[in-house]
């Protein structure tokens, strides 16, 4: 395998005539690219990841996560905890029982072209 070539300007490149004025315009602002990133690091831990696949599925609660994602409840609660502080999953009470599920069609679609690129390899 050939290492891969680094890209870099030619030495009489002078880029690409962008104003700072224009150059500022092309990046999304500070705070959208801070919670990108956030996303991006809540799918980055394989527990989450499972977790959002099963909710993928169907409405589960703690217990059901506990016993498919054979994990303590406690455990699961924390991770659930913290989708649900970053808006990628909602809970619905119905008595005492909580149920999770994806927060909105954004978040399934986001997995879902993630697992098919995955896929496609």
């Amino acid at each position: 395998m050939e290492p891969a070539a680094l890209e870099e300007c030619d030495n009489t490149c002078s880029g690409s005539e962008l104003g700072p004025e224009t150059a500022a315009l092309i990046l999304p602002d500070r705070g959208t690219t801070d919670k990108m990133a956030e996303m991006f690091k809540a799918l980055g831990d394989p527990t989450r990841v499972r977790m959002i696949y099963a909710l993928s599925q169907r409405e589960l609660c703690v217990h059901d996560l506990s016993t498919i994602l054979d994990m303590g409840q406690s455990a699961v609660s924390h991770q659930l905890r913290y989708l649900r502080n970053l808006r990628i999953v909602k809970r619905r009470k119905e008595g005492k029982t909580v149920y999770y599920s994806l927060n909105d069609a954004h978040v399934e679609q986001i997995f879902l072209q993630t697992h098919e690129h995955i896929r496609h390899e």
